[in-house]
């Protein structure tokens, strides 16, 4: 099941980048800025709400180049902001089952009520607001004057097509329609439609996701190593640091995978590999397409720095929050 509802969410998104109507928004709000604080906000915005519907990587992989486009036309700190958009996504993401794909493997793996999910992942997404906001207000602002060229929607009728197809993967992830059933409309359109579509899905994703469903299949058969797992795991609190720290080293979608197996503390476990998102480079792989994209263009050693100050700043704040929820 969550195999195939993220295909499906690959294979709208993929329409969406290729009719334009994420750079189509983002240009549109950005063309409204007239300095450079002004434009952080609009930058840092769109990423962070993007990023609830149509994934982290997806925001980072359309907002940062065109922040690097900006930044040669105007007076703006593209290190900065682009580190400040990596949280954004990170951080945005971890709001909706469709955000990241940890929280669609965990809102399927325990088959959670939205309701209860937001309960979760709301008070973190508040918090984080706080700590984008504190990181933009301490750069410098000064006047802009941008000009950049408004980008056409490729097809407005597909585009409700697709719309409508989002909407409708969307339903099948709340449970309110069999997820078989969107898959069905989603396959016909995009055979019928645009076909080139399935090219562009990301199946190195999926099959990480066979590979690690495998992996724990077999550590679930080996009773010393799931008892060891199961004891470690039997508090929210220890659920909350092992997906924590294990993202630090394998990621947070591979450590929400290896722990769901072993722990009841879903709750928990959604906190430890969101906020887990925060730290290294690849603790969220999001974050490696934003260092990849930016040492394009620029050098890389000053990105280390900045990416690590901003991250242990958001881990500061995250995790004594995030403590005091599960301690309340």
């Amino acid at each position: 099941k969550v195999l195939i509802l993220l295909f499906n969410l690959m294979l709208i998104v993929a329409a969406f980048k290729q009719l334009s109507l994420l750079d189509f928004a983002a240009i549109s709000i950005i063309k409204k800025c007239s300095s450079s604080r002004s434009l952080y906000f609009a930058m840092t915005a769109i990423t962070f709400m993007s990023s609830m519907l149509v994934t982290n990587d997806v925001a980072l992989i359309t907002f940062v180049p065109l922040t690097l486009i900006i930044a040669q036309k105007v007076r703006i700190n593209a290190l900065n902001l682009i580190v400040i958009q990596t949280l954004a996504a990170n951080l945005g993401s971890s709001l909706t089952p469709v955000g990241n794909p940890q929280n669609l493997f965990i809102y399927s793996f325990y088959d959670m009520d939205i309701v209860n999910f937001f309960e979760i992942t709301l008070p973190l997404v508040l918090v984080s607001t706080l700590l984008l906001l504190i990181l933009i207000l301490r750069e410098k602002n000064h006047p802009l004057e941008l000009e950049i060229k408004q980008v056409k929607i490729e097809s407005m009728p597909k585009t409700a097509v697709y719309a409508a197809l989002f909407v409708t993967v969307l339903l099948s992830v709340f449970h309110v329609i069999p997820y078989m059933t969107s898959a069905a409309a989603v396959w016909a359109c995009v055979l019928f439609l645009d076909r080139e579509l399935f090219a562009k899905v990301d199946y190195s994703l999926l099959l990480t996701f066979v590979a690690f469903f495998i992996f724990i299949g077999n550590i679930s058969n080996m009773q010393g190593i799931s008892g060891l797992m199961k004891s470690f795991l039997d508090t929210g609190r220890n659920t909350f640091l092992a997906g924590l720290i294990s993202s630090q080293f394998i990621s947070n979608v591979p450590a929400a995978i290896l722990i769901s197996n072993f722990t009841p503390y879903y709750r928990e476990l959604i906190m430890g590999v969101n906020i887990g998102g925060m730290g290294t480079l690849i603790a969220s792989l999001a974050s490696v397409i934003s260092y990849k994209l930016y040492v394009q263009q620029y050098p890389a050693k000053h990105y280390m720095r900045i990416f690590s100050l901003y991250n242990t700043a958001g881990l500061l704040l995250m995790v004594p929050f995030a403590m005091w929820l599960i301690g309340s």
